[in-house]
């Protein structure tokens, strides 16, 4: 199905326009024309290849590592004040590459049960024992380490942070504490943070202050940084390692020039960004409250906002009747969540507006009904 991205988080699908809450969009800059504008304005043939080349022809480890990933890891290891930051492809492709680069046989993972299918996908190609706690229960997963820890080798606590389907947050600061008791690895996957949470919007273990006790933080560009790749940020020992044994960074063609400079770009202005951050945060709770004011069951803290329907059939029939509003929402089903928990996910970005969304609760409610 073709769509076309337009201005204010809006969407063009087959020649109609609609509010786009399916995107991941958070801070709006993939439709902010004039930003898109400015990045592209200083082209000219001198850097048409160097800088915005639509291929870089081979992998990182070949000649594909170009100047533009040495400043972007550069820009990213200040930022994070780590030693080092790796950039990967996508989410997904550092998902399945750092956990099977570090464990194996022998070592234990605790993961929160509700971790994104790229992770449990790592967690299988890692060949490590796999224990999934359930969700942020931080008691559980102390008896396990209680339990376990003597019996294994490297143990990892993976975890995301702000959560991609329920819209609420891990408490890291527990987490961080039961690693340093325990001697733990700990895994955070920002990929829904990164732009939005914290200060100078580096995430959710920026805004818990616990930033420089994350082991491997992982944050992905595709979603508030509008463009391409992830990112982990950590030691330069566990960056080495990745550089000689992460296979979905060696075995990939690495990104053009012009995906790496945009995110180079946008970097220093995604920090600056408090008041597109403080917006997104007042449109979620403003939207929460109106949905429970409709008698309608949410939940979360979050610019994600889940509508729970339950039945898998019949939350598409009601995103179907919510799209003829005007608003493009799809239907949340199995296996991305558990049976019985389907749902609604409204995803908000800061390019929308309160009137935009003023009719949308009531949209809901009429298809439900």
């Amino acid at each position: 199905m073709p769509t076309v991205a337009g201005d204010k988080s809006t969407i063009e699908v087959e020649g109609q326009q609609y509010l786009n809450l399916a995107g991941n969009d958070y801070l709006g800059l993939a439709g902010d024309r004039q930003l898109v504008q400015e990045f592209y304005q200083d082209m000219g043939p001198d850097n048409l290849l160097g800088r915005f080349g639509p291929g870089s022809g081979a992998s990182r480890l070949m000649t594909g590592n170009h100047t533009g990933y040495q400043r972007l890891e550069e820009q990213l290891s200040n930022l994070y004040k780590t030693e080092s930051a790796l950039v990967f492809n996508s989410g997904y492709h550092i998902n399945i590459g750092l956990l099977p680069a570090l464990a194996g046989k022998g070592d234990l993972i605790l993961a929160d049960k509700l971790c994104h299918a790229s992770l449990i996908d790592g967690m299988r190609l890692s060949r490590a024992r796999v224990i999934r706690y359930p969700h942020c229960g931080y008691d559980q997963v102390k008896k396990l380490l209680q339990r376990h820890s003597n019996f294994h080798g490297k143990i990892f606590l993976v975890t995301e942070s702000l959560f991609s389907m329920d819209g609420d947050c891990a408490d890291l600061d527990k987490l961080v504490k039961l690693k340093e008791q325990y001697g733990a690895i700990l895994y955070v996957d920002e990929a829904h943070a990164v732009g939005v949470r914290g200060p100078g919007g580096l995430g959710l273990a920026e805004e818990q202050n616990v930033l420089r006790k994350i082991d491997l933080l992982v944050g992905t560009f595709g979603k508030a940084w509008a463009g391409q790749g992830a990112f982990v940020a950590c030691s330069q020992l566990l960056a080495d390692n990745f550089v000689n044994s992460a296979r979905s960074l060696i075995f990939t063609t690495a990104m053009p020039p012009v995906a790496v400079n945009w995110l180079s770009f946008v970097a220093p202005r995604i920090s600056a960004m408090s008041a597109q951050r403080d917006h997104l945060r007042q449109l979620a709770n403003e939207l929460r409250t109106s949905l429970q004011a409709m008698g309608l069951t949410t939940g979360g803290s979050s610019q994600i906002v889940p509508v729970m329907i339950g039945d898998a059939a019949r939350a598409v029939t009601v995103a179907d009747k919510v799209r003829q509003q005007g608003f493009w929402i799809n239907a949340i089903r199995p296996p991305t969540v558990p049976p019985g928990t389907s749902r609604l996910r409204l995803s908000l970005t800061a390019g929308m507006d309160a009137d935009q969304l003023a009719s949308l609760p009531d949209a809901i409610a009429w298809a439900m009904a």
